[in-house]
């Protein structure tokens, strides 16, 4: 694996790289350009060829719905979704809460 700096070239002897993204230190969302210059064995190099790629968050987040298990007849009670989450590094932005009708057994 490489960790690639902006404008600083990684040398490899092989034809492939694979491109250093742990979650720790993620490229962030968004479109990425990388180039590639090729050397031959007597030093001639040739023009830059590039590369768009888009970073994008592709996992689904997790819904977490706790509410109370009974509730009074006439009362109101709360539903909570806050312990959701997105593993993929997006911020949950909408809860939808939808009553589905009376549970059957």
């Amino acid at each position: 694996m490489a960790k690639f700096t902006v404008n600083v070239p990684v040398e490899t002897a092989a034809p492939t790289v694979v491109v250093d993204a742990s979650p720790d230190a993620p490229l962030a969302a968004g479109r990425h350009r990388f180039s590639l210059v090729v050397v031959d064995d007597s030093g001639n190099e040739s023009t830059p060829d590039t590369v768009d790629v888009i970073v994008a968050d592709r996992d689904r987040p997790t819904a977490v719905l706790q509410g109370p298990a009974i509730a009074a007849v006439g009362k109101e009670f709360t539903l909570n979704g806050a312990r959701s989450f997105d593993t993929g590094g997006g911020t949950i932005k909408t809860w939808r809460f939808t009553y589905l009708g009376p549970a059957i057994r």
